[in-house]
């Protein structure tokens, strides 16, 4: 929870100062009220290692940040005023992180500051993408547009994002168990048979010997797996936060079998969405491609739509760059030029994002129904392998007696 430190005077003009936690500063201001104490400054206190709020992701479920825009359009087409549709808002959400942020936008707000300019206090919350449709919309006078605008782009990439985990998430559950029974067989089961079977003598074939042997190894060295994991998770996480190191990492996703294609199809869907979605409420094209830099989540494409908005500095087409890119099929270039061409780029960016959301939804479907078998056939065959390597020297050692 956040702190705060406060100087004021109580009733009978005594001297306060102090710390206080709250919600918001509307709420400390409260606090304060009820104490007896008239405060003179109020400034929040940065968090250190000891007090700072651990938040993992983005404080605000997506679903929770959707069902805002549409209640606040709804609010303001009603003709509720921005200030009371904010109070009403902070009252009604179930996420404790949105509540804060808009009670204090409120008071921002009853301060005579404009909405996006408060907005834009609160960056943990609110993505650049809002802030900047939201400021485009306060300009041209069309809030409430901007704001469906910016549900439905959030619900669309919602959609896409989920069908992509769904697609992903079934193989890895799926290796992660099998890798578990197969730990299990050969440190629990195949040991036990192995002491049977040397009390029982005889030769042991070679398939035996080596699934021996990998049960030795798994035994002695599990704690090897834990720590490669280990260093493989805090890996991944330190290139995922220097730009240059996943600009290769995001290179070889995209470049893997079947799963590259997928990934790829799901990045152009949300760079399309975004980026008419900015155009579609006017925010200057240089600055739209701007943010979509940021909030792609794929250095290959923020890369080209960096050389793409340099490129427009210099007075060239936003295609030029693209054109030499693989990442970028025809199919986008030849659209991005025609709305180029026809004043339309908001519109044409809009159907080749409802495109790839349908390739999306049509890869993952056909990539769940080529995945399942194959695994089945993977796992039955590892198993098999070790049932074999148990069954074959005890029929063996039978057939002698």
């Amino acid at each position: 929870m956040p702190q705060y430190r406060y100087k004021g005077r109580s009733k009978i003009g005594e001297k306060k100062e102090g710390t206080i936690s709250g919600q918001s500063r509307k709420q400390v201001i409260q606090k304060l009220r009820n104490q007896g104490i008239a405060q003179a400054t109020l400034d929040e206190i940065e968090p250190n290692f000891l007090n700072k709020e651990i938040i993992i992701g983005n404080p605000v479920k997506l679903q929770d940040f959707v069902l805002f825009l549409r209640q606040f359009a709804t609010l303001l087409k009603s003709g509720v005023s921005i200030v009371d549709s904010t109070a009403i808002l902070s009252k009604q959400t179930s996420s404790k992180a949105l509540m804060r942020a808009l009670e204090n936008i409120e008071e921002d707000l009853l301060s005579g500051n404009a909405f996006s300019e408060a907005a834009s206090k609160q960056k943990k919350v609110f993505p650049p993408i809002f802030i900047n449709m939201v400021r485009a919309g306060e300009a041209s006078g069309s809030l409430e547009e901007s704001l469906d605008q910016l549900a439905l782009q959030f619900e669309k990439q919602h959609e896409t994002k989920q069908k992509v985990k769904s697609a992903l998430a079934y193989p890895i559950v799926i290796a992660i168990v099998a890798v578990l029974v197969v730990i299990f067989l050969l440190t629990s089961v195949v040991p036990m048979f192995a002491a049977m079977l040397s009390d029982l003598g005889g030769e042991l074939p070679a398939i035996t010997v080596f699934v021996l042997t990998v049960s030795n190894i798994v035994s002695s060295l599990w704690w090897l797996l834990l720590i490669g994991v280990l260093l493989l998770s805090i890996g991944i996480w330190m290139i995922q936060k220097n730009a240059d190191s996943k600009y290769y990492l995001d290179y070889f996703l995209l470049k893997l079998p079947i799963f590259g294609q997928l990934l790829q199809k799901a990045a152009l869907a949300r760079m399309s969405r975004t980026l008419s979605s900015l155009f579609s409420s006017s925010v200057p094209i240089l600055q739209s491609i701007k943010i979509v830099e940021k909030v792609i989540g794929n250095e290959v494409i923020a890369h080209t739509l960096k050389q793409s908005r340099n490129a427009l500095e210099e007075g060239k087409r936003l295609t030029e760059p693209m054109k030499d890119n693989w990442v970028f099929p025809p199919l986008v270039v030849h659209m991005i030029s025609i709305g180029e061409e026809t004043g339309s780029l908001d519109q044409m960016l809009g159907k080749v994002a409802d495109f790839y959301e349908k390739e999306v939804e049509y890869a993952t479907d056909r990539l769940k129904a080529l995945i399942e078998p194959l695994l089945i056939v993977i796992l039955a065959s590892v198993v098999g392998v070790i049932v074999i390597s148990i069954i074959v020297p005890m029929f063996q050692i039978y057939s002698e007696i």
